[in-house]
């Protein structure tokens, strides 16, 4: 995009041009205005679009200018669309004809279009890695903390804990939103919510706000506000966001950010959580890009990759159990962090170089978000029938056709993780129903890792598994799954790997948190409570001081 001296913004990238374009293809939409001094729009109806060729024109309603057109006579499209005022550059008609008592003329497809917000209807959306925190304060003394998801000079819409529902409910109006951006720039204005979602999956109630009373001073830095999420927003488009400045509003003015935003009011039992939670965050804002209709970011696919390595590099086994401390997070979010971490400490790491190792684990993180563009009443059936097998099968390939942009990424190693792990040796297996040599070894080793993962969670169709009778599972079917990696994966976790609830003959319940190399407990953490890990665990235990606790008696599954 860049900047025309009347406010205009050119928009030269493919995908918007199309996008826009198509709300002109409805009566009314769009307007013709002829190049020379006086003209005024005139109607014209936009029949269709071949981008990077052609628009199809009906110019019915203006015969008494088709002659001028047909001579050459330059012109513009006018129209709106997403709260935008847009136009065409210059153009000619190339042909024109009658068809069924209808003019119908054909011009050159435009490379680029002339955009202008409209200041009161526009609404900035903030991308994915965009983050900017708010507190919702009410009359009473209360407050919440969320995230701002969009915002224009007339309201916004946050996302905040379902906690924040009561509330809402129950308190005087108007209350009093602050918005914290990255580089600590503070906002308050005073709001009453318009309307609600709540979303139960994702632990989040999705509120719209209409701003009260504000004054021009209020006005003008909403509006650079608005300008500037809209030019950050710019820098995540078509992949070009290390060729543009970046908006000082989203640079940190410290090492730490703004400690605002709906997981800063989680409570996490270990640090390495909180840091997983992160990781999680970006996965829960994939997810709602994706149902958005976007595609999976490469930039912060890249980015977070990266950083679950390096939480590796740093704490192994305090990562492993992290994965069991998200209860806060989606399901899909939680399953698909525990898969890329198991893999990549069964399959990685040592064996393979860096670089592959961070591929394997940006394919294992995304590997089931495509179950977020399926019905979401699909995965509560307790006993599918044929028809829905099949279109919750179908969850892979909506994911690879979001997978694009990705081109970091290597393409044997997204195809055996994320396209195959669902594969079986016997052929049984979706969605391609390979078998045998057509599966590469690291395909073998993921279709390990996700079962047990997959097993060790609830299901509308059954209740988590105990390790031990998943470990038998998977030994009892060589058919199915490659009994080597059945085997590396009960040698590397041990019969109660880390993150395994267990009962020791004394009674006491405790978290295992470390293991040696033979398999053998050693740290746990105490609890009384049979629930996913929290901020009132007990005492640690190393080494010798667990045989007080009499050996384990049993895992206790819990679904995480």
């Amino acid at each position: 995009m860049s900047q025309q001296q009347d406010g205009y913004t050119r928009v030269e990238s493919p995908t918007e041009i199309e996008a826009l374009l198509e709300a002109l293809i409805e009566p009314g939409g769009a307007s013709l205005q002829v190049s020379s001094p006086g003209s005024k729009p005139l109607p014209v109806l936009v029949m269709e679009q071949h981008p990077g060729e052609a628009l199809v024109l009906d110019i019915s309603a203006i015969r008494e200018i088709a002659s001028e057109l047909k001579r050459g006579q330059e012109f513009r499209l006018l129209g709106q669309a997403q709260g935008k005022m847009l136009r065409t550059p210059n153009m000619a008609m190339s042909e024109c004809h009658e068809a069924d008592g209808r003019l119908v003329c054909t011009c050159q497809f435009p490379y680029s279009l002339e955009v202008l917000q409209r200041r009161e209807s526009f609404r900035a959306r903030l991308r994915l890695g965009m983050e900017v925190g708010a507190i919702l304060r009410v009359a009473q003394g209360g407050s919440s903390q969320g995230d701002l998801k969009d915002l224009s000079l007339e309201g916004c819409q946050l996302e905040l804990p379902l906690s924040a529902g009561g509330m809402l409910a129950t308190t005087d109006l108007p209350l009093e939103i602050e918005l914290c951006f990255p580089n600590d720039t503070r906002f308050v204005v005073c709001a009453s919510p318009r309307h609600q979602k709540v979303d139960t999956e994702r632990q989040v109630i999705l509120v719209g706000f209409s701003f009260d009373h504000t004054t021009g001073d209020q006005e003008r830095q909403l509006w650079f506000f608005v300008r500037e999420i809209e030019r950050e927003s710019a820098r995540y488009a078509e992949g070009s966001e290390a060729s543009r400045l970046p908006s000082l509003l989203f640079q940190t003015r410290t090492a730490t950010p703004p400690a605002v935003g709906r997981r800063n009011t989680q409570e996490y039992p270990t640090p390495m959580a909180r840091r997983l939670a992160r990781i999680a965050g970006y996965l829960d804002a994939q997810l709602l890009e994706l149902q958005q209709g976007g595609e999976i970011d490469s930039v912060q696919l890249s980015r977070h990759a990266d950083r679950l390595l390096l939480l590796q590099d740093e704490d192994r086994d305090g990562l492993l159990f992290a994965t069991r401390c998200l209860q806060h997070e989606p399901r899909l979010v939680r399953h698909s962090l525990a898969v890329s971490v198991f893999l990549l400490d069964l399959a990685g790491m040592s064996s393979i170089p860096r670089k592959l190792s961070k591929a394997m684990v940006a394919s294992a993180m995304v590997h089931d978000l495509g179950k977020a563009l399926l019905p979401t009443e699909l995965w509560q059936v307790a006993h599918p029938d044929a028809r829905q097998h099949q279109q919750m099968q179908s969850h892979v390939e909506e994911l690879m056709r979001r997978m694009g942009r990705c081109h970091w990424l290597s393409a044997n190693i997204l195809d055996s993780v994320a396209h195959n792990i669902n594969e079986r040796l016997d052929g049984s297996g979706y969605p391609r129903c390979l078998a045998g040599n057509e599966l590469h070894e690291l395909s073998r080793a993921a279709a390990v890792v996700d079962a047990v993962d997959a097993m060790r969670r609830d299901r509308p169709d059954r209740d988590a598994w105990e390790i031990e009778a998943i470990y038998r599972h998977l030994l009892s079917h060589p058919e199915q799954f490659d009994q080597r990696w059945v085997k590396r994966y009960i040698k590397q976790f041990g019969l109660y790997p880390i993150g395994s609830l267990v009962r020791f003959d004394s009674g006491q319940l405790a978290w295992i948190q470390a293991v040696d190399a033979h398999g053998g407990i050693e740290q746990v953490q105490l609890t009384d409570s049979p629930e996913p890990p929290g901020t009132a665990l007990g005492e640690k235990l190393r080494g010798m001081a667990i045989q007080s606790l009499g050996n384990v008696q049993q895992e206790v599954p819990v679904s995480t």
